[in-house]
């Protein structure tokens, strides 16, 4: 991984966090940066899908650097390759699923702190940094999956895209 070259005394800690089957690291935290801008790098496996949701407060970007990505955005549906960007604008209804087999890198970028937030809520140590295995969600993990989102400006709006 690259690394991040320091403009502040508190620039977010790089460490590995597995974030419910998908390994994050905050590389930039929005209190990091004047504008508030958070940076959070994802790998995530095949098949990975959050669900339905929308941001009230925050564009959610994706800059995907290997792999490939089917969204719905606005119930439009955009293929997102390496070397793309997609943008998933505040108060649009999206979703996505990782369509590549040996999963995706990208990197999540908003303004805010609601996003980065919410996943640092709910993620823990990843330790040595292996790719966790992704897992069916219990009812308790989607209800505590919703409830972190609701209160990070986050609204669950339905079910994940599927293969």
């Amino acid at each position: 991984m690259t690394t991040l070259t320091p403009i502040s005394n508190t620039v977010a800690d790089p460490g590995l966090r597995n974030f419910k089957g998908t390994l994050v690291s905050l590389r930039l935290s929005a209190t990091d940066s004047a504008d508030g801008i958070s940076i959070i790098e994802h790998h995530m496996p095949f098949g990975e899908a959050p669900p339905l949701h929308i941001h009230r407060t925050e564009d959610e970007v994706f800059h995907i650097v290997r792999g490939s990505m089917r969204f719905e955005i606005g119930g439009k549906t955009v293929i997102g390759q390496g070397g793309d960007v997609v943008c998933a604008p505040k108060g649009v209804p999206h979703r996505f699923i990782v369509e590549s087999t040996d999963g995706v890198h990208c990197f999540t970028i908003t303004r805010g702190k609601d996003f980065e937030t919410m996943v640092m809520e709910m993620s823990a140590s990843a330790g040595a940094g292996e790719q966790p295995r992704l897992v069916a969600p219990t009812p308790q993990m989607i209800e505590e999956l919703a409830l972190a989102c609701s209160r990070n400006g986050i609204d669950i709006i339905g079910a994940p895209l599927s293969l």
